[in-house]
């Protein structure tokens, strides 16, 4: 009878210490881009919980993102590599973990007929996201390697779903929008027409990072988020039918949509992130901090060199 006490008390334990690991919550602050998808995969196939994690997914517009950041209502995040750097200088203390993907012509400028190319938006209205933004840096970003800065256009602040929406609708000259929103001008070119991508301008990367307090408390669970990425990677690659009808129908996409989508990025292994980190990240971020002075999104630059720490996959 000892026995079988001894045997029930030492499982109780047990399913105590499991059940406490599993109960490590986390919050993450994201958006519907097709990049951010296999988080979204990994929480709704069980992946996170397997890791020990109870991850809630909430879809913040990147532009007050840093907000639930700030105010704890989130700890981790999905955004690009130059937003970092906007909430860093703004005493946002935040680190970058791993790279979640990579824009190949996933995000860009649609524009009504009549306009062709890039010089042809001075004087226009273009609907971007608030500054602080990809949409907002992209423009930035296209319009600067085009001899032309913010002064030369009007933006008009606007989600990138609703901005591709508003340009169907016959509202505004242009707007910056990205997948699958995107992919809604594809369907109608006599609407609307993409004149520039980030095919022709590769400065969309995506990376996923938390609150430098919560990687100094949960290291654990940092390396099992990232862990929970890489296998959600595995099982796109396992059952990609099944992995995308999960992941399009977050965004009210079919399975064939959401691959649609898809097709115009590319989700980041270990292997690319950590060569990443070691190469183009330190240029990238450079010329972005720079950029974002000159637009006056950001008043000084914080410590580049604190941005990121790649330990939590390596």
């Amino acid at each position: 009878m000892k026995k079988l006490a001894t045997i029930a008390a030492f499982a109780a334990a047990l399913m105590a210490t499991t059940t406490a690991k599993a109960e490590t919550a986390v919050s993450m602050g994201i958006s519907g881009w097709t990049g951010f998808a296999p988080l979204t995969l990994a929480k709704e196939a069980g992946i996170f919980k397997k890791n020990g994690l109870d991850v809630t997914i909430k879809k913040i517009p990147q532009g007050s993102r840093h907000l639930a950041l700030a105010s704890g209502d989130v700890q981790c995040a999905a955004t690009t590599v130059e937003t970092w750097i906007v909430w860093n200088a703004v005493g946002i203390e935040t680190t970058q973990m791993f790279q979640l993907s990579v824009s190949h012509g996933g995000d860009g400028i649609a524009a009504k007929p009549g306009i062709e190319k890039i010089t042809d938006l001075k004087g226009k209205t273009v609907a971007a996201s608030a500054p602080g933004t990809s949409p907002y840096f992209l423009l930035a970003w296209i319009l600067g390697k085009n001899g032309m800065t913010m002064k030369d256009v009007k933006v008009v602040n606007m989600e990138p779903g609703p901005a591709a929406q508003a340009l169907l609708a016959g509202q505004n000259d242009a707007a910056m929008t990205y997948e699958p929103y995107l992919s809604s001008v594809r369907a109608e070119p006599t609407k609307g027409k993409i004149i520039a991508t980030t095919n022709d301008y590769p400065a969309v990367l995506d990376t996923f990072g938390c609150t430098n307090a919560f990687l100094k408390d949960n290291p654990e669970a940092a390396k099992a988020i990232a862990k929970s990425w890489y296998e959600a990677l595995d099982m796109i690659k396992a059952d990609k039918e099944k992995s995308f009808e999960i992941m399009g129908k977050d965004v009210k996409q079919s399975g064939a949509q959401f691959g649609e989508s898809a097709a115009f990025l590319t989700w980041q292994e270990r292997d690319a992130s950590l060569k990443f980190f070691e190469t183009g990240f330190k240029t990238f971020n450079e010329e972005a901090a720079e950029l974002l002075l000159q637009a006056g999104v950001i008043k000084a630059k914080p410590d580049l060199t604190k941005l990121v720490d790649p330990a939590f996959i390596k």
